[in-house]
């Protein structure tokens, strides 16, 4: 696996390090004290360096979102759905258990304040990481304990959704810390194609793994419940695997981040040099004062409003697809992971151009033009039925579609949130927005749950058409929001002329 990562990410990679080689750029970061010695007046082994801890820190990134992302799908998505299908879950059920990781995000701020307080976020992500994915061995044994001395379904249904609670729960914890840690360690005009790339690595992933564990698990001899533990056990062992490639990426302190924080605000020279030797990015200062300088006050509020609003619109029908391909139309497991696996497939594509587009248009303009497009969708899921059309056609290109787009939208909301952020306190920010985003989409499942069920709205999908409706509503305040380098609206769609340094050089800052 980890040959195919380095296969799959070398060229991008390599282009990256070029790219920050050729501006004499360096890594914002205070690097763990066995890289100090290093950091000398001479500046071309500094860049040396410097440049080939970021290309190992991309590289181990890179496979830890490719093993995060097979215990990511072991644990959720349309497995563990149907997983409580076969344990008698009902509508409602599902929705609370979708809900879970939303309101484990309430927990975020609080992780943020604690990581703050550290020395270290790669010891406090492994730690905290560790123990969320591990308290999922409970849940293997207890399917263990089902198969051979058969207890209650019932009891097993309450012990998964307490073990998802927990597991969110400590998650979230790490959250906000993982993405400052990014935050540091990627630079921000090559976030688009970067994180482009990784999340290209997770969806190659997805791609293959969905649909094999899907099959492992719909024709394992001793049956669908007990093929999902074994998978689960699997996943287990990928989530561990993914903390130790996290232990070979450059270790951020964030005392030396606030400490350089404040140094900047209260010099007035430019060149004034950190207070510690360990390796910084130099033009972090100068990209963090543009930044903020082009940036509106209100847009971090603003993007907190846009996001709650969103958030519950999608998640007011987003777990409710694959129910209503198991339940309502009575799919079997491995149909519904093979239609993953083509969202999969369409997420991969796709994600490098939006990557690359978003690094020339901005991502908020690229949010607002997707955005539409992801908002139409559940519109276009009204009339499918069982039959050969829907099945060998319509859900296909559905998946396909929804992969797609949802590539430039998750893609370009990391991005955008990390360019809008207050540079102090950025942690912070980042647990309030998941916070609220949590809150919003947890009440958006918990609402989706309910309504599916009122027959006056027409069900899943009636619901799935209201679901359209909030989401074009939900794009609104993005309008408001300002990011440091970007295309307007205007300029994207040819009615105002773009400034003419941007147009000369679309991805300078």
């Amino acid at each position: 696996m980890t040959e195919l990562v380095d296969a799959v990410t070398e060229p991008t990679i390599e282009t990256t390090i070029k790219a920050i080689e050729a501006k004499a750029v360096e890594a914002t970061i205070g690097v763990s004290p066995s890289l100090a010695p290093f950091a000398s007046a001479n500046t071309s082994l500094e860049v040396r360096t410097s440049t080939a801890t970021i290309r190992q820190s991309l590289r181990a990134s890179t496979a830890d979102g490719v093993f995060a992302t097979l215990f990511t799908n072991a644990t959720g998505g349309a497995l563990i759905s149907s997983f409580f299908l076969e344990l008698g879950a009902t509508s409602n059920e599902i929705g609370l258990l979708a809900a879970i990781p939303m309101l484990a995000n309430l927990l975020q701020p609080l992780g943020a304040y604690l990581s703050e307080r550290t020395t270290s976020r790669r010891l406090y992500c492994c730690w905290i990481y560790g123990l969320a994915r591990s308290v999922w061995l409970l849940l293997a044994i207890g399917i263990g304990w089902m198969c051979w001395h058969q207890i209650d379904a019932r009891a097993l249904l309450v012990w998964t959704l307490g073990i998802t609670f927990i597991s969110h729960a400590l998650g979230a914890l790490g959250s906000a810390a993982w993405l400052s840690w990014m935050a540091v360690l990627v630079p921000r005009r090559l976030r688009g194609r970067y994180f482009g790339l990784r999340n290209s690595a997770a969806n190659l992933t997805n791609l293959i793994s969905i649909p094999l564990m899907g099959l492992f698990i719909s024709t394992w001899w001793g049956g669908s419940i007990q093929g999902y533990g074994i998978i689960l056990g699997l996943g287990i062992v990928a989530g561990l695997i993914s903390l130790a490639f996290q232990c070979l990426m450059i270790d951020v302190d964030p005392q030396i981040l606030h400490h350089e924080s404040d140094t900047t605000a209260s010099t007035s020279s430019p060149d004034a040099k950190p207070p510690d030797q360990k390796i910084y990015q130099k033009h972090s200062q100068k990209t963090s004062q543009e930044s903020s300088s082009s940036i509106s006050s209100y847009s971090p509020i603003i993007f907190i409003i846009y996001f709650v609003l969103w958030t519950f619109s999608v998640n007011l029908s987003a777990p409710f697809f694959n129910l209503y391909l198991l339940d309502s139309l009575g799919f079997e497991i491995s149909q519904v992971t093979l239609y993953n696996s083509l969202s999969a497939g369409a997420n991969l594509l796709l994600l490098m151009v939006w990557g690359k587009l978003a690094d020339r248009i901005g991502n908020r303009s690229l949010l607002l033009t997707v955005g539409v497009l992801v908002a139409i969708t559940p519109l276009l899921w009204l009339g499918t039925g069982a039959n050969p059309v829907s099945i060998w056609l319509w859900f296909p290109l559905l998946h396909m579609l929804g992969g797609g787009t949802w590539a430039a939208i998750d893609l370009c909301t990391n991005n955008l949130q990390l360019d809008i952020a207050p540079l102090k306190g950025q942690s912070g920010y980042f647990g309030l927005v998941a916070a609220v985003g949590g809150l919003s989409g947890a009440a958006g499942t918990i609402a989706g749950g309910f309504l599916a069920s009122v027959d006056s709205i027409g069900g899943i999908l009636g619901l799935f058409a209201l679901s359209s409706v909030l989401r074009l509503i939900a794009l609104l305040p993005l309008v408001f929001v300002q990011e440091s380098c970007g295309l307007s609206l205007r300029q994207l769609f040819g009615i105002q002329a773009p400034p003419s340094e941007f147009a000369s050089n679309p991805k300078k800052d």
